[in-house]
């Protein structure tokens, strides 16, 4: 499983972030990695300069190998919440979809 981390301008310490990231999803979903190609971060301030609650953003699409896309988005106050947050939902979402394929099997 690839995690790709991609960032805007205004985030701050890519490679802090970047090993952050790496490890909030792979204690989430790694268990599932066997079944997915791919993971990609999008992160983003969407105040940047301005500020505001809850303004940091962390887009997950995680690549399931012969599915669909699946993503979630989480926004937070600060950006390892977003990306805790976001690990959570993409868990849930990987736990429904494998969920129902696995109960679909004969």
């Amino acid at each position: 499983m690839h995690i790709q981390i991609n960032t805007d301008k205004a985030i701050q310490g890519r490679e802090d972030v970047a090993r952050f990231v790496q490890d909030a999803v792979i204690a989430r979903v790694g268990h599932f990695a066997a079944r997915i190609t791919r993971i990609e971060a999008h992160l983003g301030d969407e105040n940047a300069d301005k500020g505001g609650s809850k303004d940091k953003r962390c887009m997950l699409e995680a690549r399931p190998e012969g599915l669909r896309p699946i993503a979630v988005t989480h926004h937070d106050a600060t950006l390892k919440l977003a990306v805790s947050g976001a690990a959570t939902k993409l868990r849930t979402a990987l736990e429904r979809e494998f969920g129902s394929l696995d109960a679909r099997k004969p």
